[in-house]
């Protein structure tokens, strides 16, 4: 991405965003092969700093695991947007993501359960209306 901040500048009304689950690297690596979020975050700081409108995308949201709160914290003076995303199990992706949160996180199974075979929105609705209020405390724009 920043080999082409230049470039991105020169567009009118550019938006770029990074997305983020997590800022507990070992978690990173157990979901996902992309860089860092340490190096997510530092070229969302140089787009910002160049005048680029940046997102963070905290996108999925794991119950119960992804911190959206400290995300939204640590990223706070390099975006102008936040978005979230929740987990969304379909597929042959469900059962390897169950097994996954029974194997690593056995004390979330039940509010997987809840959500994921009950089908349960409190979760996700209780969320929303608390980042809601913590993106307006912090003067960022919010959408779900």
């Amino acid at each position: 991405m920043l080999r082409d901040l230049e470039l991105i500048k020169t567009f009118p009304d550019a938006r770029v965003s990074w997305s983020i689950n997590t800022l507990d690297e070992t978690f990173r690596r157990e979901m996902d092969n992309a860089v860092s979020i340490e190096r997510r975050l530092a070229a969302m700081k140089a787009f910002h700093q160049a005048g680029v409108r940046t997102t963070c995308f905290i996108s999925p949201i794991f119950p119960g695991i992804t911190d959206a709160e400290a995300i939204i914290r640590r990223a706070k003076d390099q975006c102008n947007l936040i978005w979230l995303e929740n987990l969304n199990l379909r597929g042959s992706y469900k059962a390897v993501i169950l097994d996954h949160i029974r194997d690593r996180y056995p004390e979330l199974v039940p509010l997987y359960q809840e959500i994921y075979s009950q089908g349960s929105r409190l979760y996700w609705e209780a969320l929303d209306a608390r980042l809601k209020a913590f993106t307006a405390e912090l003067g960022l724009d919010y959408v779900t």
